[in-house]
């Protein structure tokens, strides 16, 4: 192993798991440790990372409030694609690692550090996540993964290891914990333990953000959602900044029960995975925005999103926020996005949001054209039979065919 390392930047929790790889950096490499914690709107509270890191020794601690930026720059640019892996999953951890990892590159750039590292595990997505972006962002970077260098690989012996080095271990720690949890401003992310049979039904303590469905209340509540060029800015006429109209959203969601999801999906790394995700203002949004899309954008525009977007997720998915194809098909999607502006009206009852109303200065939705009353004659009804025709010809071709070999000619 190599020890040729002077000091490292870590991504820094203020748990058990990342208090241990504190330590263990400490240990093995020799090393000076800067902490890196992020507050992306995970709920919980910072401070006490703070005091973790400064017990352990540590002096350069970096804790930033990056929740403003995430939705910014990570979570709006990928909902303007309407992303969904797999066809449901809306990427809610997949999209925070390449924040975190810009963040780690910087910050060791700023404090001369020759490495970063990070808590992931070696089963798991999020190691492909923050080393492919940390690559792409530094090529120089040297990143360290202690859970594929060290030998601690159960709970025991991270407990041991925790005891042996004098790092306080959370007695609901000591053991089995239920299940993992990864939270931010977009969503909850649970798996493992209790959860690792998908034929059983998860418990109702797994789900944090949002009210069992059948629980929520029995009256729909409405809600209106302003966008300009493809990002939501308001909520029932309020002006909000990205963080505080996700935030909004995540509380009107949670409270009717929307947004849960029970996924077994397909990991990069080659399993099959079963998680737990509740996304209450991310699937509110993904609703509004497409429903201001239908009218605003052409069709030819419209289908050619939803043909890319497979491809799209499936890059956030699997670590390539940073590359050249993801940045490319960003700048289609950004195009398209142009006059992506105007209201959605949502009925939000027990677990569904549903578009009821959309409008837009931008529309191309044309009353005169699809009314069933006498319009202006903007439309003749007599072009279809040409239209038809031609659009038949290759038909009536290949019918013709199927029907001399049926005949034995």
């Amino acid at each position: 192993m190599s020890k040729d390392i002077n000091k490292v930047v870590l991504a820094y929790s203020g748990g058990l798991d990342t208090s241990i790889i504190l330590k263990w950096l400490k240990q093995v490499y020799d090393c000076e440790v800067v902490t890196f914690t992020a507050d992306l709107g995970q709920g919980e509270e910072l401070e006490p990372a703070r005091k973790r890191a400064e017990m352990m020794g540590i002096t350069e601690i970096y804790i930033e409030d990056l929740r403003e930026e995430f939705v910014r720059d990570f979570v709006f640019p990928m909902f303007r694609a309407n992303a969904l892996y797999e066809g449901v999953y809306l990427l809610g951890t997949s999209i925070a690692r390449p924040l975190i990892a810009k963040r780690l590159v910087e910050i060791a750039e700023a404090t001369g550090a020759d490495a970063v590292a990070h808590g992931a595990t070696g089963k798991g997505n999020d190691q492909v996540r923050f080393e492919l972006s940390a690559y792409a962002l530094n090529p120089g970077i040297r990143v360290i993964a202690p859970w594929r260098e060290w030998d601690l690989q159960s709970r025991t012996k991270l407990i041991e290891f925790a005891e042996q080095n004098q790092i306080p271990v959370p007695k609901d720690k000591r053991g089995e914990a239920p299940f993992s949890v990864d939270a931010n401003l977009l969503h909850t992310s649970s798996e493992g333990k209790v959860l690792e049979d998908p034929a059983i039904e998860a418990p109702d303590y797994v789900y944090q953000r949002t009210v069992d469905p059948v629980d929520a209340p029995d009256t729909p509540e409405t809600i209106t959602i302003g966008f300009e060029k493809g990002d939501a800015v308001s909520v029932n006429g309020e002006t909000l900044s990205p963080a505080s109209l996700l935030t909004r959203l995540n509380e009107l969601g949670g409270r009717h029960g929307i947004g849960r999801l029970d996924l077994v999906e397909n990991r990069f790394v080659g399993m099959k995975s079963r998680g737990i995700y509740e996304t209450p203002g991310g699937t509110i949004l993904l609703a509004a925005h497409r429903g201001i899309e239908s009218i605003t954008l052409d069709r030819g525009a419209a289908h050619l999103k939803d043909e890319i977007m497979p491809r799209y997720a499936e890059l956030i998915y699997n670590g390539l926020w940073y590359s050249p194809e993801r940045e490319m098909l960003q700048a289609l999607i950004d195009k398209s996005q142009e006059f992506v502006a105007g209201e959605v009206t949502l009925k939000l009852y027990k677990g569904s949001a549903n578009v009821v109303g959309r409008s837009s200065p931008y529309s191309l939705y044309s009353e005169d054209l699809v009314t069933f009353e006498e319009g202006t004659g903007t439309y003749d009804h007599h072009d279809a039979e040409g239209f038809i025709k031609l659009n038949g010809l290759r038909l009536k071709t290949y019918g013709a065919r199927k029907l001399r070999l049926a005949r034995g000619q």
